[in-house]
């Protein structure tokens, strides 16, 4: 279920149509203290990344660091992504378009904090990555993941 502050935090950002630093303090501080709790809420977060092109440079950077604490520490099994977690990753952050500039960051970030990763989001955040300038190093860097799992 969806916090309600999440809810009306997500309306008001859609209404004046960008994030701002300080918008980030308030989703960190007041709206999700402590981090997210269900799918849902990483949904309607990758679903505002979407829908804002004006974020500041900390809404990614807070979205990266709390889809990973979530999807890695906070699913189960704990530190590994299974074929669920991976599956549900790489459906939420293509939403059928391919994932943003953001979204290709969380894939890696997520593939770089679990102990192990299920191939499907291995291969999708290869994928989702070749499209970014410079995507060569991140490549090269999830390889050397995949091998090591």
């Amino acid at each position: 279920m969806i916090n309600a502050s999440l809810q009306h935090f997500c309306n008001r950002i859609i209404a004046a149509g960008a994030v701002s630093l300080e918008d980030v303090r308030e989703l960190h501080r007041m709206v999700l203290p402590d981090g997210l709790t269900c799918r849902d809420e990483a949904d309607m977060l990758f679903g505002l990344d979407r829908a804002i092109p004006q974020a500041d440079e900390a809404f990614g950077d807070w979205l990266v660091a709390a889809i990973v604490d979530f999807a890695v520490w906070g699913e189960r099994p704990t530190g590994h992504i299974d074929a669920d977690t991976a599956h549900w990753l790489a459906a939420s952050l293509a939403c059928g378009r391919g994932p943003t500039a953001t979204g290709a960051r969380i894939a890696v970030e997520v593939v770089r904090e679990a102990e192990t990763n299920d191939p499907a989001l291995i291969r999708f955040a290869l994928h989702a990555n070749r499209a970014r300038a410079g995507a060569e190093d991140a490549v090269e860097e999830i390889l050397s993941y995949a091998v090591a799992a």
